[in-house]
């Protein structure tokens, strides 16, 4: 994998503008964004590890994992550009740049294979609630997990393994707030037409299938549910929405981005700020706010927490 033979050593960013006043609210802005995620994915994360209840439960399992994925994301992504609103030079190294790719790509096929995981886990659980603890087990749910991520892994390796190849010796300005592969394999000095066609049929079509997989689970759910009761049904549409509601923010950018990679789109930087800052932002304030067992295992490990000092 030797990549000394490329005349360029680092790709430029342009990022969302070049007006300095815009630069500075968007540093703000994006820095407290950023914060905000850190915090709340690692307070779920933290109240699903230290509350015994939750993390016992599958459902919560799955969050905290589905929480890592997401402030992992973000971090990749979003330091860098805050940082970058405060230079005039925004650049990336070269291997920056790949590993940049390699681990959105990494995250995000573990999350869309998570996704399908917690889209299950809510079919036993609603459709089959007798069977619910006996199919969910331990051993399921940590297999489930190892496999999401063996899944990301094959999914970014199998496009990475040919980019990381690529001379690049022309052009090396990325209009995106980071490397995107799409963009930067039309920055290569050589024919990229199959190793496009790989990133449409890896990336995009795997995307656009998964979140239309899910959608058709989540009605079967719903028109199960609705035939064995109808009192059931709103409570599943309860139980669902947050699902379906994150589903739909982080498959929407996504299917946009990676189906028509190509195509010359101008609100791709924008789809890409969705995707990693909005997105991960949006997450925990969804499942917390409307989740009422998690705001009472965050209040237990409060007075836990008041407790303790007190004791001291």
């Amino acid at each position: 994998m030797d990549m000394m033979n490329n005349s360029i050593s680092e790709f430029v960013l342009l990022g969302l503008t070049n007006t300095w006043e815009l630069e500075i609210f968007f540093f703000f802005v994006f820095s407290l964004a950023y914060a905000v995620t850190v915090a709340g994915n690692l307070l779920i994360v933290a109240t699903i590890a230290f509350d015994s209840l939750l993390y016992s439960t599958p459902m919560y399992f799955l969050l905290g994992n589905l929480s890592f994925l997401d402030m992992s994301i973000s971090t990749i992504t979003t330091p860098k550009m805050v940082t970058d609103f405060l230079r005039e030079n925004k650049t990336i190294s070269l291997w920056g740049c790949m590993a940049q790719m390699f681990f959105l790509h990494f995250l995000g096929g573990s999350e869309m294979t998570l996704l399908i995981v917690m889209a299950v886990d809510r079919y036993i659980a609603i459709c089959k609630p007798l069977h619910y603890t006996s199919i969910m087990n331990r051993r399921v749910l940590v297999g489930s997990v190892l496999l999401s991520w063996v899944v990301g892994f094959v999914h970014t390796i199998s496009q990475m393994v040919f980019t990381i190849t690529l001379p690049f010796c022309g052009p090396n300005v990325v209009d995106n707030i980071f490397c995107d592969l799409p963009l930067v394999l039309k920055l290569a000095c050589t024919e990229t037409y199959v190793l496009e066609l790989l990133v449409i049929a890896d990336s995009g079509l795997l995307s656009f299938i998964c979140f239309t997989l899910l959608l058709i689970s989540y009605t079967v759910i719903l028109v199960t549910v609705q035939h064995q009761s109808s009192g059931g049904l709103s409570k599943a549409l309860s139980t669902l929405s947050a699902h379906i509601t994150v589903v739909t923010l982080f498959f929407g950018p996504c299917i946009f981005i990676y189906t028509w990679p190509f195509s010359s789109f101008s609100g791709d930087k924008f789809l890409s700020v969705f995707y990693s800052v909005i997105t991960p932002l949006l997450n925990p304030i969804i499942y917390t706010l409307r989740n009422q067992e998690m705001k009472a295992a965050m209040s237990r490990l409060r007075t836990q927490h008041i407790r303790s000092r007190q004791a001291f």
